[in-house]
């Protein structure tokens, strides 16, 4: 009687409840409680998660729709922000203000960028790439000659020959 799909919103404990009274308990009735309310009630429930499932794919469309046109706005502005320095390389104010303007990254799909690299400057930090992984761990440097006999020491004392 009681449907138990995979990902259903009933907890386990209340199945089990739902399916007692479903068979062993299904001629049972108390006050306001009996198979067929706890019925209705898990089916309610099940309406209800079904709605909730179907307004967060709705969500969900509606945020990859937003991410789209922005980075569609990201790009036509890098595009224009380019554009707009190679305007204004006779016109020192407007340029200037044109370089206070940092836009950021585009989003990477299929590896490659999306947008032109036009305006990317070469070896600027706000560009470069983000190193991935753990930092390298920083390793004292032992001192191996500490005895004074090491090449060290050779340097700091030249052959008699050798001095002037």
């Amino acid at each position: 009687m009681f449907e138990t799909p995979e990902n259903d919103s009933i907890s386990p404990a209340l199945r089990a409840l739902l399916e007692l009274f479903a068979t062993d308990l299904a001629d049972v009735k108390f006050p306001d409680v009996d198979t067929a309310v706890l019925g209705e009630s898990a089916a309610h429930v099940r309406e209800k998660a079904e709605a909730v499932a179907r307004a967060q794919a709705a969500l969900d469309a509606a945020r990859q729709a937003l991410n789209e046109s922005q980075e569609s706005l990201l790009q036509k502005g890098q595009r224009a922000l380019a554009y707009a320095k190679v305007f204004a390389e006779d016109d020192g104010e407007l340029g200037a203000k044109l370089e206070a303007i940092h836009l950021p990254r585009p989003v990477r799909k299929g590896g490659q960028a999306q947008v032109d690299p036009v305006g990317a400057a070469p070896g600027n930090d706000d560009n470069a790439p983000r190193r991935r992984g753990r930092p390298p761990k920083l390793r004292p440097v032992a001192n191996l000659f500490t005895d004074g006999s090491g090449p060290d020491s050779a340097q700091d004392e030249a052959p008699a020959s050798l001095q002037s």
